[in-house]
């Protein structure tokens, strides 16, 4: 009984920290990158599908910070568990990371910078959709049952298009994804608090 005590009161609040250590350094990457931008905006060519990206990363850390508060129901916490939330922050950071990197001089423009790295940033963002649906499964099962329908729809559709994403250098299918992914993203946070607040 002890150890139930310990796992809800003070075990999460610790994982919570690292968390908002991990996800704090990615958040900071992207604000550091977005000011960058503008302060020296004609440094590098700006790209709309990158800076498309940029938001969409911005939001889904967002989202992901409160939406993690959902992890006080766990009652028993593994050092599995531990190191995949661990690990799911670690992938978002890295997501930032790839979209401001320390330097583009080999790159003449972020387009040039984007597509380059394509195959890296689609392969993080696939491996994200991946882990929100664990995630929101060691949540419990009641909580996972909410969502189960759409995820087991939208996940195999948003791995396809990363994978689509990571080989092609198509900038019609890059403009179109970015902008249905922010979309989506809209929609499902305003759903998503929409049933939260019962309203």
């Amino acid at each position: 009984m002890q150890q139930q005590v310990i796992s809800a009161h003070d075990i999460f609040p610790h994982i919570r920290v690292v968390m908002g250590m991990v996800i704090g350094l990615g958040l900071t990457r992207l604000l550091l990158g977005v000011a960058r931008i503008v302060q020296h905006p004609s440094q590098y060519r700006l790209y709309v599908v990158h800076l498309g990206w940029v938001a969409s990363v911005l939001l889904a850390i967002v989202h992901f910070w409160w939406w993690e508060f959902g992890l006080f129901q766990i009652q028993a916490w593994t050092f599995g568990t531990y190191a995949f939330i661990v690990s799911y922050a670690v992938t978002l950071f890295l997501l930032c990371a790839l979209l401001f990197p320390d330097s583009l001089r080999d790159y003449e423009s972020y387009e040039d910078y984007f597509y380059a790295r394509r195959a890296w940033f689609f392969g993080l963002l696939a491996a994200t959709f991946v882990l929100d649906v664990v995630d929101t499964f060691i949540k419990g099962d009641a909580h996972f049952q909410k969502f189960a329908l759409e995820y087991l729809i939208r996940t195999p559709i948003l791995v396809a298009l990363c994978v689509a994403g990571s080989v092609t250098p198509n900038r019609l299918f890059h403009r179109i994804f970015v902008v249905g992914m922010l979309a989506y993203q809209m929609s499902w946070i305003l759903r998503l608090f929409y049933r939260l607040d019962g309203t």
